[in-house]
């Protein structure tokens, strides 16, 4: 008899349920060792790497400062290694030459990428140009972004809103003269003041402005919070179905909060246009990507969806790399730009941009 029939017979099991457990681990014990073998007999073709642990592979090893952590393992392994995250293979390359080959000779089979479970909810199922496949539409926002949104005419036509807020800054830190102001805050919310200007600044006017930009940072800060926690559905997606932190479920939540806020912009200048009351000339993002979805192409059109996915990428991405704990040194190279690019007097206690 052997050992497992003795354990399962010391259990008090039937004989029925014994024989399906013991079949269940026959099976068991076969598809490991046929996994283990298919691995080795794959891992020829794989660039070499850090040994990792069963189940989660390296994950337990990964250094939150990871580009020196990935500079190290290249001094031991080469310029290209590989990583087991959960589930995941990473390859890591480290090298000019192979990130030429990577970004540039081979850029179309290295052009997709896995969404994250929570991005997916925050960019209406990856439709912003940061996750969406390579294709005709992955083309129509990259056309829109780069050629059209962010080109010198379009930057050139919201320069009044960017004037404003910095001149709003200028004029507070003037009416504090005299008494101590944390600078790295007040250039943190000037740039956000800036970005959100920048987004819809010439839509929305004067004290809903202003409220509707603070109930927007509110949001994705909750957000972004949501999306830099790592999440077990992104390294095991088996198990995504179960979302065991939680985390989908709390940006499902916030979802629905920055979609009404889209929404009242977007309708808002929908009643611009009927009423004949929105210039012909765009005066912030929201008026431009308007103009473009009733001009696109019929073939692959831009639709609100779209536009709601740009408006959150276009947030995110201009005021990602500033936060509230400055160094001094980012502070000031940031005050002195400031102060090189703007020419200001006082002139009866009032603050004179020239």
């Amino acid at each position: 008899m052997t050992p497992l029939s003795n354990f399962l017979e010391n259990l008090d099991i039937d004989a029925s349920t014994s024989t399906i457990v013991t079949l269940l681990a026959i099976f068991a014990i076969t598809w490991y060792a046929w996994i283990r073998v298919k691995s080795k007999k794959g891992s020829s073709s794989l660039p070499p790497g850090p040994r990792g642990l069963p189940l989660i592979g390296n994950l337990a090893s990964l250094d939150p400062d990871l580009h020196t952590y990935f500079a190290g393992l290249a001094r031991t392994y080469g310029p290209i290694l590989k990583l087991q995250l959960g589930s995941k293979l990473a390859i890591i390359v480290s090298s000019p030459d192979l990130a030429r080959e990577v970004l540039k000779d081979h850029d179309l089979t290295f052009a997709n990428r896995d969404v994250p479970a929570a991005a997916r909810i925050a960019t209406y199922g990856g439709l912003d140009i940061a996750w969406s496949p390579y294709g005709p539409e992955w083309r129509m926002l990259r056309k829109v972004c780069v050629l059209k949104m962010l080109s010198n005419s379009t930057l050139d036509s919201v320069y009044g809103l960017r004037r404003r807020e910095v001149q709003n800054t200028v004029a507070y830190i003037h009416s504090k003269a005299g008494s101590p102001i944390n600078v790295g805050e007040q250039t943190f919310l000037t740039i956000l003041n800036v970005v959100t200007s920048m987004l819809w600044g010439g839509t929305v006017q004067g004290e809903e402005r202003g409220r509707l930009g603070a109930e927007f940072r509110r949001v994705v800060a909750d957000m972004t919070e949501l999306l830099g926690a790592p999440n077990i559905s992104d390294f095991f997606p088996a198990l995504a179905r179960f979302d065991l932190q939680g985390l989908v479920r709390k940006m499902s939540g916030l979802a629905p909060r920055f979609d009404q806020i889209f929404d009242r912009m977007i309708e808002k200048q929908l009643n611009f246009d009927a009423s004949g009351d929105s210039s012909s000339e765009c005066k912030d993002f929201l008026q431009f990507l308007m103009k473009v979805k009733d001009e696109g192409d019929a073939k692959t059109p831009l639709t609100m969806t779209h536009i709601k996915a740009l408006l959150m990428v276009s947030f995110s991405l201009l005021s990602q790399n500033f936060h509230y704990d400055y160094e001094l040194s980012d502070t000031l190279a940031i005050a002195t730009a400031i102060m090189r690019h703007l020419a200001c007097r006082t002139s009866g206690g009032i603050i004179v941009m020239n």
